[in-house]
């Protein structure tokens, strides 16, 4: 049951990260398994063993949402952008009482609330300020891109990795989203017509964005880690000041041209959904990630 639950929570963390303006990293804070996955990844070398069966069914999970659900998520996304926002703006705070315990009893300093000032207005003004990708959605394969692949994709992930902070729409900024999300459903397509040529082209694309991204989160986890040790308080505050401007980010993504009752309605029931599932996925690892009072105590 509980591999199914961390499977699941892969899912939203994966379809988190093709969603221009989520944050894949806030949904597993939300889902109250960022340290956890934190910690595999940055353990790989001592723990190797442990740290894959621990990050094995997030991984599934993650490919599963990007790969399969991607269809869908561009569909909803495209027909129904505010009931589909606050879906995933429900499972964004639904997360925060369990982030909120985490510094629950700090001192708050002056230090803390520029941190959150600072990285509410990272995320906020990533949105206001990236303007449009443009509609390439496919690019030549030569020694040239796959350089500039692999170094996309250690900027994307070390964004994805961060809470708060899309990937996605970094990739954007970049003018590289378009591309990525159709070569990942064209070669699923091809994968499943056997369609050889195109299956390379494919793999000439992805492959160098994967190897950058397995780089970019390596070298961003090991330094949120020491973060996480040395200052977790004002870290802590840092990512909280992230998560509270992403409901502002995708918003603001989300290409909303009418409002109606309906839709309003359904978007108060999307938002209720995506709460609760965030709140009760994430409720049994509170206490496993929670930062003892005598940490918080002695940092603050």
């Amino acid at each position: 049951m509980n591999i199914f639950k961390e499977f699941l929570k892969g899912v939203l963390i994966g379809i988190a990260n093709i969603i221009p303006g989520v944050s894949g990293g806030t949904m597993a804070v939300s889902m109250g398994v960022y340290d956890k996955i934190i910690k595999a990844i940055t353990g790989m070398r001592k723990n190797f063993k442990e740290s894959i069966l621990t990050l094995l069914p997030y991984g599934i999970g993650a490919a599963t949402g990007i790969g399969v659900l991607s269809f869908v998520v561009k569909y909803v996304l495209s027909n129904y952008p505010m009931q589909t926002s606050g879906l995933f703006i429900g499972l964004i705070i639904g997360g925060l009482p369990i982030l909120m315990n985490q510094v629950k009893g700090a001192k708050f300093t002056a230090g803390n609330v520029i941190a959150f000032a600072v990285f509410f207005c990272v995320v906020t003004g990533m949105a206001f300020f990236s303007g449009s990708e443009g509609s390439v959605t496919d690019i030549a394969v030569n020694f040239s891109t796959v350089i500039q692949l692999f170094f996309i994709g250690i900027i994307a992930s070390g964004t994805m990795i961060i809470p708060g902070v899309s990937g996605s729409m970094i990739m954007m900024i970049c003018g590289f989203y378009g591309i990525i999300i159709s070569n990942i459903s064209n070669f699923i397509s091809s994968l499943l017509h056997f369609d050889m040529p195109a299956l390379f082209h494919g793999f000439g694309v992805l492959f160098p964005f994967g190897l950058g991204v397995l780089v970019g989160i390596g070298l961003v986890a090991k330094a949120i880690e020491i973060l996480f040790e040395k200052v977790p308080v004002l870290t802590y505050c840092a990512i909280l000041g992230l998560i509270f401007g992403s409901p502002i980010a995708i918003i603001y993504k989300a290409d909303i041209t009418s409002v109606s009752i309906w839709s309003v309605l359904v978007t108060v029931v999307t938002f209720c959904v995506g709460f609760a599932v965030s709140f009760f996925l994430g409720k049994d690892e509170d206490s496993e990630n929670a930062v003892s009072t005598e940490n918080v105590d002695s940092v603050g």
